[in-house]
């Protein structure tokens, strides 16, 4: 099996079979970022395909610098986010108080919450909810960041991030009978 960066320049050159090689390899972990973002798993199949498409294209503008996953990460980001702009579907809901504290209270875990179902969860907010907090949770970007690509506020994002933060505390307890600090002493 050739490394990665060896097939990448395989794929340069246009070798045979290249392309689905490295769609092989990667689609997995992708599919994952995509499913993050996607109300569903076909949603998400679409993404993934639209984004592979999007990386084969600007493949030669890859330079080297970081790691290839996540220069194609950032591309299954962006395909998503785009993808929810046309569609109309990135409504994120503002609200009047848009001064609540991003620092959401967090719940005592143990081992029996699997990541699995701490995804399961996610992919179940809302879907504003579940942009800003990926972003924000998970791919890292700042409140400023958010903002600016989604079109909102910085409250907004901290507010939606805060909401989601319960949202997922809220069933968290629910399902697996853990207290949140808020409900402690």
């Amino acid at each position: 099996m050739l490394s990665l960066n060896k097939l990448i320049l395989e794929c340069l050159k246009g070798k045979a079979g290249a392309e689905n090689e490295l769609y092989d390899r990667l689609s997995p972990l992708m599919f994952g970022v995509c499913l993050r973002y996607a109300p569903n798993a076909t949603e998400a199949e679409d993404i993934l395909q639209e984004g592979f498409m999007k990386m084969f294209q600007h493949l030669g503008s890859y330079r080297g610098q970081g790691p290839f996953e996540a220069w194609l990460r950032r591309i299954m980001v962006h395909t998503a986010l785009e993808r929810y702009r046309k569609k109309a579907l990135l409504t994120v809901e503002s609200s009047e108080d848009e001064t609540i504290d991003a620092q959401a209270e967090a719940a005592t875990f143990d081992d029996s919450l699997t990541t699995e179902a701490l995804l399961e969860l996610i992919q179940a907010l809302p879907p504003g909810y579940r942009l800003v907090f990926n972003l924000y949770a998970i791919e890292g970007y700042s409140h400023k960041e958010i903002a600016e690509r989604l079109h909102i506020s910085e409250g907004t994002s901290k507010s939606q991030l805060a909401r989601a933060r319960r949202i997922l505390q809220e069933q968290v307890a629910r399902l697996y009978g853990f207290k949140s600090q808020q409900n402690e002493g």
